[in-house]
């Protein structure tokens, strides 16, 4: 599009990039944001084609990583988790939820010439984990990449508070049998909490230890459903007494010994299979919802295929995303605006892409001068004009020099005079 230009003494002014607080290689914040919605979602190759489809607007590829990187950075950084015990009654049961799954990491091998094709390719246990009131559909979902499983148990305990654990309330919890889980329950809630082994587990070990004790497809069926019925009605102890004798001999392999693994499975967690009480009170036995959530908070957007990722760019862009889940996107970019954070004020936290130009007065509006009006001085006193046109390789010269002829977007340092040919 065309843009009015003024200019002061040797500077080139532009008000329209003023006024809208963009430059050359810069982004608005309304851009910012609209990028950062489209990458938190897509791979950033896609982001680029939805920019152009919806707005018209053409970034590189690595304009808007850095762009989506740098605003995931931040809200990473203001996540503040709430830690102290409630005050207030609260709701009367609260569920929470815990799961690990595993996301794809790549680091560079260190000292090596070629970060590009020395590198180490790892995966490391995403903890995730959400919270919500009995009978409410609003979920509030935290986890840590990075974090240890102290961590999680932190992020666990603030999506408790604000789903409304209070000092009566009574806290549901539903996980995999991984020891850290229960022990993180235990941990933050004390006596207020339950844990309850995920039904489907369970059903995992039943299952291959029938095939192991049933032959027969149809006797298969009858036997893992009588102990799904006995695990429902307080019956853990009938369903040990039923695997106990068709236990493996101890010198096979665990993965050989499918009934052996089952008891053993079964008999450490006795105290986490009261699925009884729990459907009588209307309250979930399986953890779909926290594995869901892997899969549309994680898995979506970084166990994508061929993806692999930095291990700070992954917890970054995992807070992003569970800042969307969590419904706080409106409130990141109120504060945003509400701080004054654009792209001409984001110069040190990586989100600016070009450093901002210096500003003069606005005085008189800019002409292009023709030939024969080239007559005075050259502003970096080069010498006396010449009849031809030289090109004057200033650096300030983005537009035209008055003495010496062309020097349009010359970004090499001043030489001076090159005689004519």
């Amino acid at each position: 599009m065309d843009e009015p230009q003024l200019r002061c003494d040797s500077h080139r002014l532009r008000p329209f990039v003023q006024s809208a607080r963009v430059h050359h290689r810069g982004c608005s914040r309304p851009l910012q944001r609209a990028v950062t919605d489209f990458a938190a979602d897509v791979p950033f190759a896609q982001a680029m084609d939805k920019l152009v489809e919806h707005y018209g607007v053409l970034l590189g590829e690595s304009t808007i990583r850095r762009i989506t990187e740098a605003h995931a950075r931040r809200i990473h950084a203001d996540t503040v988790l709430e830690q102290a015990w409630p005050t207030q009654a609260g709701a009367a049961t609260v569920i929470v939820e815990m799961a690990g799954g595993m996301a794809p990491l790549v680091e560079p091998v260190a000292h090596s010439a070629d970060h590009r094709k020395y590198k180490q390719l790892r995966w490391q246990e995403a903890k995730l984990c959400l919270a919500h009131a009995a009978g409410s559909t609003r979920l509030h979902v935290g986890g840590t990449l990075q974090g240890d499983v102290d961590d999680a148990g932190q992020h666990l305990f603030h999506c408790a508070r604000q789903a409304g654990l209070g000092v009566h309330s009574r806290v549901h919890a539903v996980g995999d049998g991984a020891s850290w889980i229960s022990a993180q329950v235990e941990a933050r809630f004390g006596a207020q909490g339950e844990y309850l082994v995920d039904f489907y587990h369970v059903c995992e070990y039943l299952g291959a230890a029938a095939a192991a004790i049933e032959p027969l497809p149809a006797a298969r069926a009858a036997w893992l459903d009588e102990q799904k019925q006995r695990l429902k009605t307080r019956c853990a102890d009938a369903v040990l007494a039923t695997l106990a004798p068709h236990r493996e001999a101890p010198h096979l392999a665990d993965e050989n010994a499918p009934v052996r693994r089952c008891h053993r499975y079964l008999s450490h967690r006795l105290h986490q299979l009261d699925y009884q009480h729990a459907i009588a009170g209307g309250l979930p036995i399986g953890s779909g919802e926290i594995e869901s959530a892997h899969r549309y908070i994680v898995q979506a957007r970084l166990k994508r295929p061929g993806a692999w990722w930095r291990a700070a760019n992954a917890e970054h862009m995992l807070a992003l995303r569970l800042n969307r889940a969590n419904r706080q996107w409106l409130a990141y970019w109120a504060r945003q605006a509400s701080h004054g954070v654009s792209q001409a004020a984001c110069e040190n936290t990586s989100v600016c892409i070009a450093p901002r130009r210096k500003t003069a007065t606005l005085v008189a509006p800019f002409q292009p001068q023709s030939a024969a009006r080239r007559s005075g001085p050259c502003p970096r006193g080069l010498g006396p004009p010449r009849t031809r046109a030289i090109r004057c390789r200033c650096r300030d010269h983005s537009r035209q020099c008055s003495a010496h002829g062309q020097g349009r977007n010359s970004r090499s340092s001043c030489r001076g005079i090159r005689p004519p040919r």
